[in-house]
């Protein structure tokens, strides 16, 4: 309980601790500027916890989407929903609103097949032109899983990206997978990056892996994280043609007897496009782990609906429940409430692809480094380490308990002076260089101590 200065009594005699500290905080703006800055990166380290548990308790798009029956809530005139169901999640959603209309499990993490390709498709697209070629190495093809659905990518031979991603999607070839992997510089970092887009947009269930969801220990995804994936990568362009094209020509291999390079056709193995009407796509999937999953994305009367739908109860009914939800969706559009929503990715988040920066500084420190510069973020640790040092110095010499204690700033557990203890480079030029800079604080901060004495 904080006491008043009544309470605690007129001790003019007993405060000049408190004035000495006081007078060393307000040395210049740059002292108060970097104590700010050095509590705002500390803070985060102490409610981390706090804030970890908060986005456990919450659901991503609502809480109704958290609950395992089928959520949906009709207004007059609303059409039932389909009678036969079987998928064990599934989701429909608006997709220019964000409005989930329907869903069952939206949430619930499961086994995600070759859906997972959107992802990997949304992080990895925008990095290399469509036209550049690459000579395929043979180790770029070494590590396809057993049965994997391949497109028929020769070893060193040249392709290029608009064939390797024509393979991604039609075909859904691992192979043309791997080899965009490697470009991107390898199945590592391809992997960290997708994780890193898929926490960006905030699709919190989805564990990756591999980057072509072959089925791997701990890879999954939820009907609600695949329909924020098929959201995001319709706004590329390039996704958008690449999962709308229903047939192609693939490069081959060559011809021993003419030596010319050979080519083939490849077919969109979804079995909706270009039978359901409006169909753009997206991405259908299937191994023996993951049954059948789909999200797919159709538009009708001006209106865009997205739907994915996992694990039904045989492969073919992932694309009957599909269609039926969409007619479902376009007939009940206006005439249902919203059970959630997809949400929007933040507008500070990092590029497609772009993993987080090190050191988990919030982005508004982050830029602030990037353009501070590391001899920069010295200077203001070493000014906020001793603005700190000298009021717990001051405080600590006080017989007395200080009358306005609550305007003293409160010690903190500072990390190692220096660029690197806040996230940045260790490159600040030197030793020389930091001892200047230190003997510069330093006689400010005596300076001031000695204001605040003529000033008694």
């Amino acid at each position: 309980m904080r006491q008043t200065a009544a309470q605690q009594g007129s001790v003019p005699q007993r405060s000049h601790h408190v004035r000495r500290a006081a007078a060393t905080c307000a040395v210049a703006p740059r002292l108060l500027a970097a104590t700010t800055l050095v509590l705002a990166v500390t803070a985060p380290a102490v409610t981390a916890p706090v804030a970890v548990a908060r986005d456990a308790a919450a659901v991503v798009g609502g809480e109704r989407l958290g609950r395992p029956a089928v959520q949906v809530a009709p207004s007059a005139g609303a059409p039932a929903l389909p009678a036969e169901l079987t998928g064990r999640s599934w989701l429909v959603a608006d997709a220019a609103t964000g409005e989930v209309l329907a869903a069952r499990n939206a949430h619930a993490p499961l086994p995600p097949a070759s859906t997972l390709k959107m992802l990997f498709a949304d992080t990895v697209l925008p990095k290399f032109d469509r036209s550049l070629e690459h000579k395929v190495a043979p180790s770029e093809l070494a590590d396809l899983g057993a049965g994997s659905s391949l497109v028929g990518i020769k070893e060193n031979l040249p392709y290029r990206v608009d064939d390797l991603w024509r393979g991604v999607f039609l075909s859904s070839g691992n192979d043309a997978v791997h080899v965009l992997s490697h470009m991107n510089g390898g199945l590592a970092q391809t992997v960290a990056q997708m994780q890193a887009r898929a926490l960006s947009l905030q699709a919190r269930d989805t564990h990756v892996v591999s980057p072509e969801g072959y089925d791997q220990d701990g890879q999954v995804s939820s009907a609600y994280d695949l329909t924020l994936f098929a959201r995001a990568g319709l706004r590329n362009k390039d996704f958008r043609a690449y999962c709308s094209t229903r047939t192609a020509r693939f490069p081959g291999g060559v011809d021993k007897t003419t030596g010319q390079r050979t080519a083939f056709d490849i077919a969109n193995t979804d079995r909706l496009l270009g039978k359901y009407p409006g169909l753009i796509g997206v991405k259908n999937g299937y191994t023996s782990n993951a049954g059948a999953t789909f999200t797919g994305a159709a538009e009708r009367g001006g209106r865009t609906l997205l739907v994915t739908v996992m694990h039904p109860e045989s492969q073919a009914k992932v694309y009957d429940e599909a269609a039926s939800l969409l007619d479902w969706g376009f007939a009940a559009a206006g005439k249902v409430e919203p059970v959630g929503h997809l949400v929007e990715e933040p507008a500070a988040s990092a590029p497609a692809g772009e993993a987080p920066a090190s050191g988990g500084l919030p982005r508004a420190i982050e830029q602030a480094h990037h353009a501070i510069g590391p001899a920069g973020w010295t200077a203001m640790a070493l000014c906020g380490a001793l603005a700190l040092w000298a009021v717990g110095r001051a405080r600590g010499r006080s017989r007395f308990r200080p009358v306005a204690a609550e305007a003293v700033p409160v010690p903190v557990a500072f990390p190692r002076a220096g660029a690197t203890a806040l996230g940045g480079a260790t490159a600040v030029g030197g030793r020389r260089r930091r001892r200047r800079l230190a003997r510069s604080v330093r006689a400010h901060v005596v300076a001031a101590r000695q204001r605040a004495r003529r000033s008694r």
